[in-house]
């Protein structure tokens, strides 16, 4: 038997390979997504002040900060039953669509657009975002310039354009000035001129790979995600679970999601494998991010973002090829800078009314060791990768005691596994596998976004760590099991 190995995985955020197996015929046996990187903030939180969660788990990852600051604020809010006030509840809104735009601009444009713009069997020394520049210097700016304004945005209401720190339990610490307003609703409208023309020019490819949408990653799944009557959310609102038809299927609060999903794992990655608990495994499997946000709402509630919206739908229905997160993910960019213009209009965006505090004090940690007392808060939000959830248990003290994150890409674990191995299948005949076929594989796993920082949080025994020692030539010196 003869394996086949593509390693790293190229232009996602993180360390993947993909392995296929060859039985004796050339035909493709199976395949797998493999995830080799271990990361341990579930074990970090541990013994923490819980209030000190939103200023630890942004740096889990640089992409996804806002999003881990945000789920955790709202997980420490539910520990100390405390109520944002709703300004700031828009400025954490308004904080989270500053990093669509940048997360969105960045992987579409740098990461994903490659392939489209340049084409899966294009030389790989230029199949890049070096190439991307070279091609259109023009396109390349403008997404520099549509990321910018959503670092600009993270920046003023997060505090740092990186890492942010704003979002505490109860609330926000920093409320924003009319001048940083009037900064920020300028950038905005220059943002959404950028995005429709960047549209302009992507359309036209989904067009032109019609055959790689339908060809490259076939998995039909549940879609999970949250829904604020049917219309598009990413900050609030329960999570809600869809078939493969369209249907209803579950409709959960945050606090009672481990009713509804399980984790499980398999020997080949470190990435846990979550799927619908009712449903079992593997047939539970669902996905999250932006074909699924699109998929579960019934409307996309502003002007640009709400046409392409009615457009993908009446083409696509309830989409399940994977290539269409691509396009998906433009139309949440522009919604993204569209809700950040509605809000930035909002007198609430200004306001100093950001933050309600506690009533009495803690117990301390002596009195909390003589206590049976135990608080839990879980936040879930929409990350621009889709559904994340952050689930905190604490002591009478707020101390954390445990922690588990359950992530996007996490939840899309199984369906890239699935489209590697079927699409491996279709296109592999034989030993011999040429370059462009080995990117159209890498082309899977690109469209969902992967963020593996995010996603390797815990092991465990049934997850054993096997560190390789090399030489400074490349043998292998040792090999050890943790």
């Amino acid at each position: 038997m003869k394996q086949i190995e593509i390693n790293p995985v190229t232009r996602i955020e993180g360390h993947a390979k993909i392995t296929v197996q060859l039985d004796d015929s050339g035909n493709v046996s199976d395949a797998h997504f493999h995830v080799m990187e271990i990361r341990g903030f579930e074990k970090f939180l541990e013994g923490a002040a819980v209030e000190e969660a939103p200023r630890i788990t942004p740096r889990i990852c640089g992409i996804c900060q806002t999003a881990h600051h945000l789920a955790a604020a709202k997980a420490t809010d539910a520990v100390f039953g405390l109520q944002p006030p709703e300004p700031a509840k828009k400025l954490r809104e308004l904080m989270l669509l500053g990093q669509y735009i940048h997360s969105h601009a960045l992987h579409f444009y740098f990461l994903g657009a490659p392939d489209l713009v340049l084409g899966p069997d294009s030389d790989p020394t230029q199949r890049n975002v070096i190439g991307i520049i070279k091609k259109d210097p023009e396109l390349a700016k403008m997404a520099i310039k549509t990321r910018k304004v959503g670092q600009d945005i993270t920046e003023v209401v997060g505090g740092k354009a990186i890492h942010p720190v704003t979002a505490v339990a109860g609330g926000q610490t920093k409320a924003m000035s009319a001048e940083e307003r009037a900064k920020l609703l300028e950038s905005t409208k220059n943002a959404i001129d950028l995005i429709e023309k960047g549209v302009g020019i992507a359309k036209p490819l989904f067009e032109q790979y019609a055959e790689a949408i339908e060809l490259l990653g076939p998995v039909e799944t549940y879609f999970g995600g949250l829904t604020n009557g049917g219309n598009l959310e990413v900050y609030d609102g329960p999570m809600k679970i869809i078939d493969k038809s369209g249907n209803s299927v579950h409709e959960f609060q945050h606090s009672d999601y481990l009713d509804y999903i399980e984790e499980k794992v398999q020997p080949w990655s470190y990435l846990k494998f979550p799927y619908l608990k009712q449903t079992g495994f593997p047939d539970g499997n669902y996905r999250v991010g932006p074909l699924a946000r699109l998929n579960i709402a019934d409307n996309v509630p502003t002007e640009k973002a709400g046409a392409l919206y009615g457009e993908f739908k009446d083409k696509f229905g309830i989409a399940q090829n994977t290539l269409l997160y691509h396009y998906a993910r433009l139309i949440e960019l522009m919604y993204a800078a569209e809700r950040s213009l509605q809000l930035l209009e909002d007198d609430d965006i200004v306001s100093t009314e950001i933050r309600q505090f506690l009533s009495e004090p803690l117990m301390t940690r002596e009195e909390a060791k003589q206590s049976s007392e135990t608080k839990r808060g879980v936040g879930m939000i929409e990350a621009p990768r889709g559904t994340l959830i952050h689930d905190y248990e604490t002591d009478a003290a707020g101390i954390v005691t445990r922690a588990n994150l359950v992530v996007a890409t996490g939840q899309n674990n199984l369906s890239m596994d699935i489209g590697v191995r079927e699409t491996a299948k279709a296109l592999i005949k034989g030993e011999e596998v040429s370059e462009g076929i080995k990117n159209q594989l890498e082309m899977i796993i690109r469209a969902y976004d992967p963020c593996l920082s995010c996603a390797t949080h815990a092991i465990g025994e049934d997850s054993p760590l096997l560190v390789d020692i090399h030489d400074s030539e490349g043998a292998l010196l040792k090999r050890h099991l943790l």
